[in-house]
């Protein structure tokens, strides 16, 4: 069985990602690394094996590879948009430095490796909606430069060394399991935990803000399915448009109010936040992500608010 290196698997994506693949695969061919351990993470920690690493050392990296035998990386570390924007420096030594380095380890050992784009990488000038595969990428954040500029470097490193590189543009993630981590589409995962908690939540995200959003489990499914699919089926490596809904805070609030009808949305928009918001696409044309690897996400928005609700219930322990 191949080895796969999970870095950033602390984060949002990265810890469920890393339970699915340990169930998939065994818990020793999975390891786990980030650069720090947190507490609210030491089941994930000691069900399998854990590095501590900073992706911005190559030569660290290198190390895990030779002393566990990865032949596959998933590079998820990163500075998120709405953080990146207050350090953008950093975020670039991050997003960039960890890609590279995987690369560069992946094609003198002959790995191959994972890594997400975003939604971010589009800005003001894309189209807005049904944002098709290939089009205008002129992003106005650092997060969203870090993912063009990763979408290339890829793409380079399959076409001119033969790594295997893949990935996909990831809508804002919305899980119960773990925190997001400083991104722009947070809010639709802090109006469910508010929703549970107080009845109420004040959106910094204005009313009518329409972007694509998908079920962590949905994500989840993408990465796996991509990883194994076919490459001959391949038409893009870096990477593919997915999605499983558009929506805006007035939609959430009208499927929260399905199951908790007394619950009550407001308003404290952040300038910050909207501006990047405003400037990613409405809708993505998912259909060469279906075309290819056969992408089909289960969860619609208010299937999605079910299975929220009733987990976060369960998580707070709110009777």
């Amino acid at each position: 069985m191949e080895k796969i290196l999970v870095t950033g698997s602390l984060g949002q994506i990265g810890s469920e990602l890393v339970d699915k693949l340990r169930g998939m695969y065994g818990n020793d061919n999975v390891i786990a690394s980030d650069l720090m351990k947190k507490d609210e993470q030491i089941e994930l920690i000691e069900a399998g094996p854990f590095e501590l690493l900073d992706v911005m050392d190559g030569e660290a990296i290198l190390n895990v590879v030779k002393k566990h035998g990865i032949k596959r990386i998933v590079n998820l570390a990163a500075l998120l948009s709405a953080v990146g924007e207050k350090n953008p420096h950093k975020c670039w030594q991050i997003n960039m430095g960890g890609v590279v380095n995987c690369l560069e380890i992946a094609k003198d050992h002959g790995l191959s490796v994972f890594t997400p784009s975003s939604i971010a990488c589009f800005g003001p000038t894309t189209p807005k909606d049904k944002t098709p595969q290939e089009t205008v990428q002129r992003p106005n954040t650092m997060y969203g430069v870090t993912k063009v500029a990763g979408e290339l470097i890829c793409d380079y490193y399959h076409s001119k060394f033969g790594v295997d590189t893949r990935g996909v543009r990831f809508p804002g993630l919305i899980s119960y399991k773990t925190l997001p981590g400083g991104g722009t589409t947070d809010y639709a995962v802090e109006i469910y935990y508010e929703a549970i908690k107080k009845g109420s939540y004040d959106s910094f995200i204005d009313a009518n803000t329409y972007m694509d959003m998908m079920y962590m489990p949905d994500a989840i499914d993408a990465i796996v399915h991509l990883m194994n699919a076919d490459p001959s089926r391949l038409r893009y490596r870096n990477a593919y448009n997915i999605t499983a809904m558009s929506i805006n805070p007035l939609d959430i609030e009208k499927s929260i109010k399905k199951f908790m009808p007394d619950f009550k949305l407001g308003f404290n928009v952040d300038p910050v936040r909207e501006a990047i918001a405003q400037s990613w696409p409405n809708s993505l044309d998912d259909s060469p992500a279906r075309e290819d690897w056969d992408f089909s996400p289960k969860y619609d928005l208010d299937k999605m608010t079910e299975d929220m609700l009733k987990n976060l219930m369960i998580k707070l322990d709110i009777k």
